[in-house]
């Protein structure tokens, strides 16, 4: 035997309502880092042209002569700003080729 009951107008229902909280979806950005160029007395200044050409492939060559003079009268300029793991690759990079570069958090 099947029962079937139906609420009368008189009876009332119990609804919940439930408060879902919206997390915050803004992603935090990645600190960046300045990869330094130093000037050295043991390089000439073609052969540091051509290994910023072809360690930071986005450099034009306008922009590596003038990296390289800065290096050269500065003693130190700003190779490229970017995420700490492609700074250090191109820190490494440049090293590797006999280079003097550092890196340091952008401010």
């Amino acid at each position: 035997m099947l029962l079937c009951s139906k609420l009368t107008t008189k009876e009332s229902r119990a609804v919940s309502v439930e408060t879902i909280e919206k997390r915050s979806t803004s992603r935090k950005l990645a600190p960046r880092y300045r990869v330094l160029l130093h000037n050295d007395d043991y390089n000439s200044m073609e052969y540091v042209v051509q290994v910023l050409l072809t360690t930071v492939p986005s450099l034009t060559q306008p922009q590596a002569v003038s990296i390289m003079m800065e290096a050269h009268h500065s003693g130190v300029a700003l190779v490229i700003v970017c995420a700490q793991e492609h700074a250090e690759f191109y820190c490494e990079t440049l090293k590797s080729h006999g280079l003097t570069s550092t890196i340091e958090p952008e401010e």
